[in-house]
């Protein structure tokens, strides 16, 4: 099973209104494991990238004026995200972004909903935490996963965070394992490490509940010393 993490950021908000894609970061997970490869790039948008949105991901035209044109680099993102299941944080925006940009490159290409399966994190966290923030820190400050090196907004870091968000969600724990390690042992599905960024708390009982506990005991005919 061959998932891809990905997270995009952009001139603005609305690809209908002349807005592009700036950056693209992918994170590859094979059977729920990090495989360790990634693909990632900075795009020239070929427009000014608004104040608004630079504020929350701090790219600027001046970053981005030497960077490669979507042109140059769709074939190289095409063939690693082709044939996996996308996840991606509120799918719907990075999806439409995804797909003018194919639509103004060529028309004839496929959407990228019709060459990946779309798996949106935001709609499955509102579905397990109705009523609650579930935007990407928010999840983070619940799961216990380190966000503490994001400042703004990156593809490639939050990418990188969902990952962990995503396997916390799924299966409650995340793997330090790469894919490909521990080949030939019987443990397809199975993963071996915890990684926890949140303490477990431990709470130790009152002097009132303890004697509770050995009123409790003595009604019971139970000797604590026994225990």
């Amino acid at each position: 099973m061959r998932q891809i993490i990905l997270d995009t950021e952009t001139t603005g908000i609305d690809p209908l209104q002349g807005h592009r894609l700036v950056e693209i970061g992918c994170v590859e997970l094979v059977d729920r494991k990090h495989t360790g490869r990634h693909f990632h790039v900075y795009i020239n948008p070929e427009r000014e990238v608004d104040p608004e949105a630079v504020a929350v991901h701090g790219i600027t035209d001046e970053f981005l004026i030497d960077k490669p044109k979507f042109a140059a680099v769709v074939d190289d993102f095409l063939a690693f995200v082709t044939g996996a299941e996308l996840i991606i944080h509120n799918a719907p925006f990075d999806v439409g972004f995804l797909n003018h940009e194919l639509k103004m490159y060529n028309p004839a290409l496929q959407r990228i909903d019709e060459i990946c399966t779309i798996t949106d994190t935001l709609a499955m966290a509102r579905k397990m935490y109705p009523g609650q923030k579930n935007n990407l820190d928010a999840l983070c400050r619940r799961l216990g996963v380190d966000n503490s090196g994001r400042t703004l907004h990156g593809a490639l870091l939050d990418s990188e965070i969902l990952a962990d968000v995503y396997l916390l969600m799924t299966g409650g724990q995340t793997s330090l394992m790469l894919a490909g390690e521990g080949e030939g042992e019987d443990d397809a599905g199975i993963i071996r490490r915890v990684v926890r960024k949140a303490a477990i708390p431990v709470l130790q009982p009152t002097e009132a509940e303890m004697a509770s506990h050995r009123q409790f005991l003595g009604k019971m005919g139970v000797d604590e010393n026994a225990w």
